[in-house]
């Protein structure tokens, strides 16, 4: 028996990447839905990766971290906005993370006991080659990880 499983019919707790794409923010909704259907808490998590850019140029590591701050307080607010606009309550929590996204998308994924994660699919067309976010998650074979187009 897998150590989520705590005995229940659904994902108590939903972890969803955003980061404001439309595919995140699709994903983001179909979790919403999901949550509310089943009773879960959702875990948003924006992840920004100020990247090797700023290791070689320390000046621009700050307006990186500044707008990746600034793109988070956004998906924050329209967050928050859907929240109280909605008419049914879902628990959730927004967290703003550094590094790279698949990488700390899953070590909070284990960190909350994650039963489910749920990301946008990758619209770069080098992702084929290389590997997605999502592709990595599901690599990981922790936990079941939803796709959304």
């Amino acid at each position: 028996m897998n150590t989520f499983e705590l005995g229940t019919d659904g994902p108590r707790v939903i972890l969803v990447g955003i980061d404001g794409s439309e595919t995140s923010l699709r994903a983001a909704a179909y979790a919403w839905g999901l949550a509310r259907r089943q009773g879960s808490h959702v875990v948003l998590v924006y992840v920004t990766n100020p990247g090797t850019i700023s290791t070689m140029m320390p000046a621009a590591s700050a307006s990186v971290i500044e707008a990746g701050e600034e793109i988070a307080a956004d998906l924050r607010a329209q967050v928050e906005r859907f929240a109280q606009t909605t008419h049914s309550r879902v628990d959730y929590t927004f967290r703003t993370e550094y590094g790279d996204a698949a990488g700390v998308l899953a070590k909070i994924a284990d960190e909350i006991r994650a039963d489910a994660v749920v990301v946008g699919a990758s619209t770069q067309a080098g992702h084929r080659f290389i590997g997605s976010v999502a592709l990595r998650l599901v690599r990981a074979g922790r936990w079941p990880v939803t796709v959304v187009p």
